[in-house]
């Protein structure tokens, strides 16, 4: 039996149609549920197998990408989150949803406890971007959503998606660890994330943060080089992985 994902939205998340739409592809079904909801009744992830944090500007970005909503899923949601990561579920976060993980401390540490090591903040450049870019997949670490996954041209839309650690002892744990899981190859890195990190994972592999956008690459006509012809595959594996590994384990 296929998990069902949930697909948070509100507050100026905007990419959690695609999200949705991309887990249906693969067989889930699907619950989207507005934040506020979650938060008021943290109980509604007992019964999902996956949670999903979609891209957007959630509250307009305001004290920093991701920052509020990462506030209210630490004050309102942390043993929530905890027995959920500790009963087996997955989490993916794209973009906005990245930066969620990443400040809420769920990643890279896992369920192992919300502490902040790792942030994304304002590309080098200082300016917004919006594009593709060739990502490359790492094949030896221990994320269940990357597995197999082909590299890829992928889009991007940020404007704080500069992957930094807090010193180089947490880079050296992440790179040491695996928990890299995916990089941009380094002539198209778009904001000077260091070690040209796209994504990272946590220790069980079931938790994915991203900038890149896979769900805006559900079919073939999404892609920039469609008239030209590409070697490129929409990105549905990820999500299929992703599935996958959560129904196996329950």
């Amino acid at each position: 039996m296929k998990p069902l994902t949930i697909v948070l939205g509100g507050y100026g998340f905007n990419a959690d149609a695609e999200l949705a739409e991309a887990f249906r592809m693969v067989g889930s079904t699907v619950e989207r549920v507005h934040l506020s909801d979650l938060l008021a009744e943290p109980g509604l992830l007992d019964r999902a197998g996956i949670l999903a944090f979609p891209g957007g500007f959630s509250f307009g970005d305001h004290l920093g990408s991701g920052q509020v909503v990462a506030l209210l899923c630490r004050r309102s949601l942390g043993p929530a989150l905890a027995g959920f990561v500790a009963r087996g579920g997955a989490i993916l976060g794209i973009c906005n949803g990245f930066q969620v993980l990443t400040k809420i401390g769920i990643l890279p540490g896992g369920g192992s406890g919300l502490e902040r090591q790792v942030t994304l903040t304002h590309n080098s450049s200082g300016s917004f971007v919006d594009g593709w870019v060739d990502v490359r997949f790492e094949r030896n670490g221990p994320c269940v959503w990357t597995t197999g996954v082909e590299d890829r041209m992928l889009p991007v839309r940020h404007g704080e998606g500069r992957f930094v650690t807090r010193d180089t002892t947490v880079l050296q744990s992440l790179e040491a660890g695996g928990l890299v899981a995916l990089r941009y190859t380094p002539q198209s890195n778009p904001n000077g994330s260091v070690n040209d990190i796209a994504g990272i994972c946590d220790p069980s592999g079931r938790i994915l943060g991203l900038m890149p956008h896979p769900e805006a690459f559900l079919v073939p006509e999404n892609h920039p080089h469609r008239r030209h012809g590409t070697s490129d595959r929409p990105a549905l594996e990820l999500f299929a992985n992703g599935v996958r590994a959560v129904a196996a384990a329950s």
